[in-house]
């Protein structure tokens, strides 16, 4: 199979239309929200209706929180551009808006994207129209989730729940939460099984809000569960603990929801790297891209130099989602787009910051905004350091226990 790099036909005028709300809809209240932390965006409702209108016609595509679902009974082996290519073209419009607003977007939570790609059939029509936030991080660990501690206890047909979760995104706003749980914790990371947890449940409440450096029109909450009590069949994937598989089922979601982190990383550094372009040229700065940069000015050797660590991302990106709309296992590439991804588009933006000096550090732009924004995406859905171990075990071939 070979892989076109160019942006696909098809979704252009998809991806034209979401730039239109980004430049339109979320740069004018991107400052706002920014400033008003923890007030809920209202304007979102209208453009979150409209995203459920193109998702229930299907014009959408897909876009918005797909996950990938392979099917194993699939015989077409044709090459696709499927809803995880759009999904990851469109949160990067989306992110050149504002990356905390499209992170407070109703029924568009990371969680939502890990039911699209680990729920039963039953599930996706039980759980449609929910807007779920996703529960992993515990005050005991941060990137390892094998050490997860909260509990999940079968009772007859219900889980009782017990823990605490913390850097939940959404967590006050969602009206669900796909929470992270072992079911034995004897039986180690095999017993680690995801849950789809309604915020109505008794015993699940949040304990307070965050106060953050960037992404902060987005709530990131608190939540413990005292015997907070949950139907058997809403936990996601199977309910077989299987020691040989570990918890890779539960993993697998990071494989959906990595390619979609990366391309918000991709799409606020985009946002940097277009103003600064502008500012340099009312500054007298030309970028010339027919000249070596060596001949040119070092503004403008720096900033092609962070156009090509931006392009290597948006490739691994796309090469990512491309791979799951291809039923192609991406763990490797979904990792590696996410390593690259949050490192350059941290790097690029403080660049941009830098570049264009007292500009770029005033709250007259958006610059330093995104810079406060983009470091986020380096760490959260697993850390720089945590994504090039993992690229080294695939890469090697080694287990966890073998390269830690």
């Amino acid at each position: 199979m070979a892989i076109n790099l160019e942006d696909p036909r098809k979704f252009k005028p998809l991806v034209e239309q979401v730039h239109q709300v980004a430049m339109n809809m979320l740069r004018p209240i991107s400052r706002k929200y920014d400033l008003a932390e923890h007030e809920y965006p209202k304007e979102l409702d209208m453009l979150a209706a409209m995203a459920d209108g193109l998702a229930e016609s299907g014009a959408s595509e897909g876009a918005g929180a797909a996950g990938v679902r392979r099917d194993s009974k699939e015989t077409d082996t044709s090459v696709k551009n499927g809803s995880n290519l759009a999904s990851v073209l469109t949160v990067a419009e989306m992110c050149w808006g504002d990356t905390g607003l499209l992170l407070s977007m109703p029924r568009q939570g990371l969680g939502n994207s890990a039911i699209a790609s680990v729920a039963s059939d039953e599930q996706l029509e039980r759980f449609k129209g929910t807007w779920a936030s996703m529960a992993i991080t515990e005050p005991s660990f941060g990137s390892d989730s094998a050490k997860v501690t909260t509990t999940a206890i079968k009772d007859g047909d219900e889980y009782v729940l017990n823990g605490e979760k913390i850097f939940v995104t959404s967590g006050e706003r969602s009206d669900s939460i796909v929470v992270w749980a072992t079911v034995d914790k004897s039986l180690g990371r095999a017993a680690i099984k995801s849950f789809l947890v309604p915020k109505s449940t008794p015993g699940v409440k949040v304990e307070r809000l965050e106060h953050k450096l960037g992404i902060r029109a987005s709530d990131t909450a608190v939540i413990t569960f005292t015997d907070a009590r949950v139907p058997a069949a809403n936990l996601l994937g199977s309910e077989e603990v299987n020691a040989s598989e570990g918890f890779a089922g539960a993993m697998a979601t990071f494989d959906n929801t990595r390619p979609l982190v990366a391309a918000m990383a991709v799409g606020c550094a985009r946002a940097s790297l277009d103003l600064t372009r502008e500012l340099l040229a009312k500054a007298g700065v030309e970028v010339d891209y027919d000249r070596p940069a060596l001949l040119q000015s070092a503004a403008a050797a720096k900033f092609l130099q962070l156009e090509a660590d931006w392009e290597g991302a948006h490739l691994l990106t796309l090469q990512a989602a491309w791979m799951a709309d291809n039923r192609k296992p991406n763990s490797l590439e979904a990792s590696m787009a996410k390593a690259k991804a949050g490192r350059v588009g941290s790097d690029i933006t403080l660049s941009c910051v830098e570049l264009c000096s007292s500009i770029g550090y005033a709250e007259g732009e958006l610059l330093e905004k995104w810079a406060r924004d983009s470091k986020i995406l380096d760490i959260f859905e697993g850390t720089q350091q945590i994504q090039q171990l993992i690229v080294a075990r695939r890469v090697l071939g080694l287990s966890s226990a073998e390269l830690k």
